[in-house]
């Protein structure tokens, strides 16, 4: 089991920054993977960004490539993701999603652990 504690989502202007956070505590020794997945009313989930165990090499979804960057705190047991340009089209409740090792950046589709989502709203 991983727990998940999302942050930092808020309400900014179109072309503005925020930053996102996530805390993941688990009992097990294993490393885990982590990803942040996006979601609006009436759609499905989709996936935004993941990066692995070691935290390099983020994977990132085309729309938000070189606007989003994944990296991540070990020591803190956190991940962050720093949102810049942002689009009304950003505007979702962002989750952070958690797969214990093995697990691969490119290939985390069905994470099972999940946090709560923080609403990032982004005006035009």
């Amino acid at each position: 089991q991983v727990d998940l504690v999302e942050s930092g989502g808020g309400s900014v202007e179109a072309g503005g920054s925020l930053t996102l956070s996530c805390v993941g505590s688990t009992a097990s020794r294993r490393n885990y993977c982590m990803g942040w997945w996006r979601q609006v009313p009436g759609k499905a989930r989709e996936k935004v960004a993941t990066v692995s165990t070691g935290g390099v090499n983020p994977v990132y979804a085309d729309f938000v490539k070189g606007r989003f960057t994944v990296s991540r705190d070990q020591p803190r047991h956190t991940m962050y993701m720093q949102m810049s340009d942002l689009e009304p089209a950003d505007t979702a409740v962002y989750f952070c999603a958690a797969e214990f090792f093995p697990c691969n950046a490119v290939h985390m589709d069905n994470p099972p652990y999940w946090g709560r989502g923080t609403q990032v709203t982004v005006s035009s």
